[in-house]
């Protein structure tokens, strides 16, 4: 979004000889000259302020312009609080984990799947478990499984160097 300087002209800066002015209320005031709508608007204590410049005449409202730059700042800082950063939370397996240590990392994959996140899931291979990949595989499969259909998998299992990759993200609602 442009900043409200470069956006709006004011006052003196609007350079059309004619604008459509709508009063401080609200209300559809007229065509006006500008030097008349100024005037109008010094008259009420507040600023001109062109609101459309595309149009013919170009469209004015008298209006406290600090008050409107406020409104314009506070709403864009409450739509940037509502946003949610989709972080990518990493889960690390060997193909020999136990029951216990998987029923752990399930139970935190389903927390960070439900709080929003993308979860990747890691099986790294060490030593002679290269040659026994389908153990991996295996273990991928069986967590899909068992996340259920609350989940899209973004990426399928594949190799990377001595890992075993695979991207999960929780099922938009």
């Amino acid at each position: 979004m442009s900043t409200p300087d470069k956006q709006n002209r004011r006052n003196q800066d609007i350079r059309v000889p004619r604008v459509r002015v709508i009063g401080s209320d609200g209300e559809m005031i007229g065509l006006l000259s500008r030097d008349e709508a100024l005037g109008q608007a010094q008259e009420e204590g507040l600023d001109l302020v062109e609101i459309q410049p595309n149009a013919d005449p170009p469209v004015c409202r008298i209006m406290d312009y600090g008050k409107f730059r406020f409104d314009l700042q506070k709403k864009a800082n409450l739509a940037k609080k509502k946003q949610k950063q989709v972080e990518i939370k990493e889960v690390k397996f060997r193909p020999v984990t136990d029951s216990g240590d998987y029923a752990i990392k399930m139970r935190k994959m389903r927390g960070f799947l439900e709080d929003g996140d993308k979860v990747k899931v890691n099986i790294r291979f060490r030593g002679r478990e290269m040659s026994h990949q389908e153990l991996g595989r295996g273990m991928l499969q069986r967590i899909e499984a068992d996340l259920g259909e609350d989940i899209v998998i973004e990426s399928r299992p594949r190799m990377e160097g001595r890992q075993m990759v695979m991207m999960i993200a929780p099922k938009k609602k």
